[in-house]
């Protein structure tokens, strides 16, 4: 543990509780897992041990969102894709990465600069139904995303040979207790602990050995998998990997346990040193589970015939020896209890920030009761659901990503508004460069949205379809930018994010809510909201009905 000063000034924190800061537990010095960084630490790191130290003390969100994002979900998920096609879809990690950074460095600039969780942001800035309707789908979504989790222990629990009943409970405590110390940082240290075992795929690669060069061709080459008539099943598939990799709860996990860990935009470049680490121990760990899922299921009957996560275990076993199985067990045991942590604390932080409850891990059960009760009532009721008998665990997994997909694209929308309000992040908003790459993102994005929700109501859509969609969703797109562009020029508009002041920006702090001017909605603005809302409510209201007339069926 690093400790780099000593006391904490009253006026450093009177200071800081002039802004946003809505929950005085978010005012202190950072106490990370790995060391401490007093608020009145204003010396400058000039060698490298001073900024190790400081890193290690930073080092937290960006790996534990990235880490917990390969999450029981994750694994089925990536999987599927080894075992039924190989390693021919390894590329679409590389393509995911720039949208990681981008998507995880404003949600980190946004809670770093502004110290107000992303819902409450988007609540105070667009208004009631679109903060209600924020909290209410994460809180719904991440009810069911906390079902896989526990459905991921149940089948690392079975291949090992543990009862099912007291490994969901137990895992149920553990989760629960980790966050009930009343510390942060006993709770990071946890935290840390489980993403350093999410490493373990890494040694049941070199036990399977894939071959390396095909994995690096298919790495860095897209090509798709199947022939024409498999084109609907693997752009699903490329989906699936999208939204598990890219989803919603991460912005708002991000957000809110950067303000819980007390780090401030000097601290950024630190930050973002944290999430490209998490970046990188999430698409090593997703590739070498492509990878060996390939290697293990090739010129087996296996190929091409997904079950779940706990057929991948047994199909390690039978080609690389017991010890890859149990490793996998083990791997995906250590990545649903991760998941169901990062899960759970996104919605607790959303609703205490939203709702006024404390809601810090600072805090004791006493001083946060609410926050606790959410926390510990989610997990609760998601590992009572796994364990009711009879209950429609597949297809609770396979709506969760749906409802993933077709929810993400929103977030998305907000999370590019927010970093461009000049208000919420002053000489912190986006850059040009920036806005391009996150606007085309959120257009592929929404794209990606309409066609799973087309498939989910037509289960046999046609790859035509899907290509008419895609072509269809593209002249919008243009059309929309054209449109844009022609009124930013007859405006005398400049281009946002450009010539933008960032003198003095490791001081700004965006203002106490109640004093920020509301935002003034422009007339494409209005009309691309409403089109939004009308299209997610929609959506979500169909796929609802389509899962409720599956279940009846079943």
């Amino acid at each position: 543990m690093t400790n780099l000063t000593t006391a904490t000034p009253p006026a450093a924190i009177a200071a800081q509780r002039s802004t946003a800061v809505l929950d005085d537990a978010h005012v202190g010095d950072i106490r990370g897992a790995l060391g401490t960084i007093r608020l009145d630490d204003t010396a400058p790191r000039l060698g490298l041990s001073a900024k190790l130290k400081t890193l290690l003390a930073i080092v937290g969100p960006g790996l534990i969102v990235m880490v917990g994002d390969n999450d029981a979900g994750a694994f089925a998920t990536y999987g599927q894709a080894g075992q039924n096609y190989g390693t021919k879809l390894l590329w679409t990690l590389l393509l995911l990465i720039p949208v990681l950074y981008v998507n995880q460095e404003m949600v980190l600039r946004l809670g770093a600069v502004t110290g107000v969780g992303h819902a409450r942001l988007i609540l105070e800035r667009f208004g009631k139904f679109w903060g209600a309707f924020s909290v209410i789908d994460l809180f719904l979504l991440n009810a069911l995303t906390l079902v896989t989790e526990f459905i991921g222990i149940t089948l690392a629990a079975g291949y090992l040979g543990l009862p099912k009943a007291a490994s969901v409970v137990l895992a149920a405590a553990i989760i629960v207790a980790s966050a009930f110390t009343g510390s942060f940082r006993r709770f990071e240290r946890i935290a840390i602990i489980l993403c350093a075992a999410s490493l373990l795929l890494v040694p049941i690669y070199f036990i399977v050995h894939p071959a390396t060069s095909q994995m690096a061709h298919d790495f860095v080459v897209p090509t798709m998998p199947g022939g024409s008539g498999e084109l609907a099943t693997v752009m699903l598939l490329i989906i699936g990997i999208v939204g598990t990799t890219v989803a919603p709860w991460q912005l708002f996990f991000q957000q809110s346990y950067v303000i819980d860990k007390r780090i401030t935009p000097r601290f950024m470049k630190y930050e973002k040193a944290d999430l490209c680490i998490g970046i990188a121990v999430v698409v090593i760990g997703a590739a070498a589970m492509m990878g060996f899922t390939a290697a293990a299921f090739a010129g087996t009957k296996g190929f091409g015939n997904f079950s779940d996560a706990g057929g991948i275990a047994t199909g390690l076993e039978a080609h690389a020896g017991k010890l890859a199985g149990v490793l996998f067990a083990i791997a995906l045991l250590d990545a649903s209890i991760i998941g169901a942590f990062a899960v759970s604390l996104s919605t607790a932080y959303a609703i205490g920030d939203v709702f006024g409850m404390k809601h810090s891990l600072h805090r004791g059960v006493k001083g946060a009761k609410g926050f606790y009760a959410v926390y510990a009532g989610l997990v609760g009721a998601a590992a009572a659901i796994v364990l009711i008998p009879g209950s429609p665990l597949g297809l609770l997994t396979e709506g969760v990503q749906t409802l993933a997909g077709v929810l993400l694209p929103s977030a998305s929308v907000f999370l590019l508004l927010l970093c461009n309000d000049k208000a919420v992040l002053g000489p912190w908003v986006n850059g040009a460069k920036t806005n391009a790459f996150t606007s085309a993102v959120v257009g592929v994005l929404v794209t990606l949205s309409i066609i799973l929700t087309a498939s989910v109501l037509f289960p046999d859509i046609s790859a035509n379809a899907i290509m008419n969609i895609m072509a269809g969703c593209g002249v919008v797109g243009v059309v929309a930018i054209g449109y844009a562009e022609v009124r930013r020029r007859r405006k005398g508009w400049a281009r946002a994010g450009a010539g933008i002041d960032r003198s003095g920006r490791d001081e700004w702090r965006m203002p106490a809510l109640e004093t920020l001017t509301k935002p003034v909605m422009s007339t494409g603005r209005k009309i691309g909201m409403g089109a939004l809302r009308t299209y997610l409510l929609l959506a979500m209201v169909l796929v609802v009905i389509k899962i409720v007339e599956v279940a009846l069926g079943q």
